[in-house]
This record gives structure tokens, C-alpha cells and sequence, in this order.
């Protein structure tokens, strides 16, 4: 790649995120004094697709999100985020972690993100949150795996959070998302381990051809379902349109009895991925 590219893609995302900075305190000010309630989401979902193109990346879309809509997503890196924003106006649940990412953090709460803290017992508070911003007619995406992966595999889906899809006249769309091909993902787009901002900022500026898979699956009313069935339905879907082999999940039998085994006490006892 010339060195040109990585500088001029430098270059507009400073600009992108000067700019998206400079929008937020103005807007959040206008907040403060009651002018307005937040950030416009279409604002929003218009700097995420300023964002992506800033990287130079490639998004090709299959199918789009419906109204009322739980998008239960697979993981593989932060710009999952800006990818699925800006398909329309999406609000999204993040790591609490991301609040403390300079400028970024500061920018996804303003634009209305939640942020849950791990081990912090919050999932019914956060339920309740995602499931006031669906009756009011928006979007929110959920990421149930809680953790990114490399693209090659599906984690486990987490199903608590998936409470939120139970409420009557709320659809739920699994969303399949992948950096590069089924058959060669990409091995620089995932955001994982002990990866940070800025060092894979430098990464994606420097990719030869970012290119990101979008699929919008069937939705489906979910009101009559567990949150299990819920995660398990949405976790086929996805595996299915990725053309991947979801990680099996050891039921809760499946671990009593090993850990009921005589050779307990040497064999390691099954755990969900």
C-alpha cells in the first residue's frame, strides 16, 4: 500500500472525530439548557457512515432493521458499533469500559449509548432501559456474547439481556456481521485480547481493503419464548448465515453429571464458552 493512504485516512478520521466532537458539546450544551432532548439519531447513524468511510472500508448490506427492533448481534470488534449504526438510527448497549476511551467514550454516551459494568448485577436495570427505548419506537442493539471473538467461531450468547425482546409489539432480528469473507475473515478488523484503541486505529488505517458483511436476518416475535430460546433461535440464524459451527453449549445436566463423575476430582468440569 502507498503511504499515502494511511495518511490521508489519518488525516479524515482526526477531522471525522474533531468534527463529531465539536457537534456533541454544541448539542449537548443546546441539552443543558433544554433546547433539545440529545443527540438526533439520524445524527448519529450520519456519523457512523462518515466514520466508515473515513477507514476506507467497504460495507456490503443485506436486508436492513425493522421498527421496534432488538438487534441481537455476534462480536468481533468496536467497529461493529459504527458498521451497524449506520444502517439507520440504532442505539446500542457497551462495555463500560468504553466510557473511559478518549473522546470516543465521551461521544457514545452523549449519543445516548448505555454502558453496563460487568459483575455489576445491572442486567435488570439495563432490561429495563432497552425495553422503555423499544416502546418508544427505536432500535437497540445488544451484543449477547459479552465479549469479541476473531470472527472464526460464535461465543456463547448470554441471555438475560435478551429479556428485553419479550415485551409485547418488540421484534427481535438476529444480525450477522463479518470482516472480510466466510471463506477468509479478516485478521485485522478484530478488536481482541489485550488490543487498544490507538494501537488498532494504526492497524485499520493501514488495512489494504477494510471490507465488512451486513446481514439483517427475519425478525421474529419473541413474547412467547424463554430468554434462552430467544438466544439459541438468534445464535442458529447467525451461524447459519456466517457458515459457522456455533461453539456447543454444555446443557446444565451435561455439567451435573460431570461434575457427579468419579473422576471428577482429576477431569476438568465442562463450562459454557
Amino acid at each position: 500500500m502507498r503511504i499515502i493512504t494511511p495518511i490521508w485516512r489519518s488525516l479524515r478520521l482526526t477531522e471525522h472525530l474533531l468534527t463529531g466532537a465539536t457537534i456533541a458539546a454544541v448539542l449537548s450544551s443546546a441539552a443543558g439548557l433544554g433546547l433539545i432532548q440529545g443527540l438526533p439519531p439520524r445524527l448519529v447513524s450520519w456519523w457512523h457512515r462518515r466514520l466508515c468511510r473515513a477507514l476506507g472500508m467497504r460495507i456490503e448490506i443485506h436486508g436492513g432493521p425493522v421498527p421496534n427492533a432488538l438487534l441481537v448481534a455476534n462480536h468481533c470488534s468496536w467497529i461493529d458499533i459504527p458498521v451497524i449504526g449506520a444502517q439507520g438510527p440504532i442505539g446500542f448497549l457497551s462495555k463500560a469500559e468504553v466510557r473511559r476511551w478518549p473522546l470516543i467514550g465521551w461521544m457514545a454516551g452523549v449519543a445516548g449509548t448505555l454502558f453496563m459494568t460487568r459483575g455489576a448485577n445491572q442486567a435488570a436495570e439495563m432490561v429495563r432501559l432497552i425495553e422503555a427505548r423499544l416502546r418508544a419506537g427505536g432500535c437497540i442493539g445488544v451484543f449477547p456474547e459479552g465479549t469479541t471473538s476473531d470472527g472464526s467461531r460464535l461465543l456463547r450468547f448470554h441471555p438475560r439481556l435478551l429479556a428485553a425482546g419479550q415485551c409485547e409489539g418488540v421484534r427481535v432480528q438476529p444480525v450477522a456481521l463479518r470482516f472480510g469473507t466466510n471463506e477468509a475473515p479478516d485478521p485485522i478488523a478484530p478488536f481482541i485480547g489485550d488490543d487498544d484503541l490507538l494501537s488498532h486505529l494504526a492497524r485499520l488505517v493501514r488495512h489494504p481493503g477494510l471490507a465488512a458483511r451486513l446481514h439483517f436476518l427475519p425478525s421474529f416475535d419473541a413474547s412467547g419464548l424463554s430468554r434462552r430460546e430467544i438466544a439459541e433461535r438468534c445464535r442458529s440464524a447467525i451461524a447459519a448465515a456466517l457458515d459457522l459451527a456455533p461453539v456447543p453449549v454444555p446443557d446444565e445436566q451435561s455439567i451435573a453429571a460431570a461434575a457427579q463423575s468419579p473422576d471428577s476430582a482429576t477431569a476438568p468440569v465442562p463450562q459454557p464458552t
